[in-house]
């Protein structure tokens, strides 16, 4: 029988050693009911683990000698599943939305485009505001400055510049953050 050359390792464990896969030969133990019973050897700990029908489950393998604490671990990793949902459900991500303007952009648009700007702020989102030049207005990259400025100074209070605007190519480009 040829073996193959790169065998797969064997899969590793996620989470705390139980039962039989810790190998020492003393652990400092806790019961059931949270109480300390101190330095006991392996074996007599996990007696005493069967006999309360839960897990001997190892909480702190760094510790000398290893904690381990007798509970039920079906149940302990349901909860630590449910707190990380928790905390997932907490965080809040940022987007970065975008705002498309141009060198000579009307003022009623201005308007519209600088009030989805204020919703995306108090949605606590960046902003990337973006003008694009076409044609002729590269000749007029001053006016394409005046309206990034523009935007700076009307969102001064409510969003500071990650980004100063920046031109690449035919585009000038700066990203915002709420405060």
């Amino acid at each position: 029988m040829a073996r193959r050359p790169h065998a797969a390792p064997p899969p590793k464990k996620e989470g705390p050693r139980v039962n039989r896969e810790i190998r020492v030969p003393r652990v400092l133990l806790i019961d059931a009911e949270g109480e300390k019973q101190g330095e006991v050897p392996i074996e007599s700990a996990l007696e005493a683990a069967q006999e309360a029908g839960l897990d001997l489950v190892e909480v702190a393998p760094g510790a000398n000698p290893p904690v381990c604490k007798i509970i039920d671990y079906g149940k302990l990793k349901y909860q630590e599943q449910k707190r990380k949902t928790e905390a997932k459900k907490k965080q809040k991500t940022q987007d970065v939305k975008e705002i498309k303007m141009r060198p000579n952009i009307d003022q009623h648009d201005y308007e519209v485009k600088t009030k989805a700007m204020h919703r995306f702020f108090e949605d606590g989102d960046k902003v990337k505001v973006t003008l694009r030049f076409r044609g002729r207005e590269m000749a007029h990259q001053d006016r394409g400055m005046d309206v990034m400025n523009r935007v700076k100074a009307d969102f001064a209070n409510v969003a500071k510049v990650e980004f100063e605007p920046k031109l690449e190519n035919r585009q000038m480009t700066m990203v915002m953050a709420p405060r």
